[in-house]
């Protein structure tokens, strides 16, 4: 199946320069895995972008500046992290076949063999802590299960990648990416007869919009 909610322009320009952090390239690459619309757009953008840097007028070098970039070479590169936006390599090992490639690499030895929590129909795992600005985490929702009624102090991406939910906002099935932020007050429901498996990535937390949740607030960080 195709999906039919992909990120929004903004996410795929980002995408193509590099210039997303690690956390939202990771949902945008995994996306890509499932999606040829948006790879074909994303190779598009990255030959504009190819085109436009070739077309720019040439800066006269500096005084000494082939020798300085010479040196540079001799020294030791640092190490870099992974980038998701490019090549992924941080494991190999085999992992159940729903999970595409991107995310894969992030997973190790299985879904089966991650550290899920588990509280109420919910079932979760923490990706990338090194990334504290975002929260990070693969979701399994058991099928049926209502995700209570929440807003966001920020922005939200949410890939499906088995089952699906619906929301106020639509019916989003494995390879749909949702958008939420602060204008957005919703309940996501799992649909019935699968679980569903998201990668959700967030950069504040969600906020409880139901009678009840609102007390909870002060007690949570979600």
């Amino acid at each position: 199946m195709t999906p039919q909610h992909h990120p929004g322009d903004d996410l795929l320009i980002a995408y193509a320069a590099g210039s997303q952090d690690e956390p939202v390239a990771l949902v945008v690459a995994t996306h890509l895995a499932l999606c040829p619309r948006c790879r074909k757009e994303v190779e598009r953008l990255e030959a504009l972008g190819g085109v436009l840097l070739e077309e720019q007028e040439a800066e006269p070098l500096a005084e000494k500046s082939l020798e300085q970039a010479l040196a540079r070479l001799d020294e030791a590169a640092p190490d870099e992290p992974a980038q998701p936006s490019r090549q992924l390599a941080r494991r190999s090992a085999e992992v159940d076949p729903v999970v595409p490639r991107p995310l894969r690499d992030y997973l190790g030895d299985g879904l089966d063999q991650l550290d899920w929590t588990a509280f109420r129909g919910l079932e979760k795992v923490e990706l990338l802590p090194e990334f504290p600005s975002f929260r990070t985490r693969l979701m399994r929702i058991k099928s049926g299960t209502a995700m209570p009624t929440h807003t966001h102090d920020g922005s939200e991406l949410t890939l499906v990648l088995a089952g699906g939910f619906s929301d106020e906002s639509g019916h989003f099935v494995r390879g749909d990416v949702a958008e939420a932020d602060p204008s957005v007050n919703h309940q996501p429901v799992a649909d019935p007869g699968e679980d569903c498996l998201c990668l959700a990535v967030t950069d504040a937390p969600l906020r409880l919009t139901g009678p009840f949740g609102r007390l909870l607030n002060p007690f949570l960080r979600i």
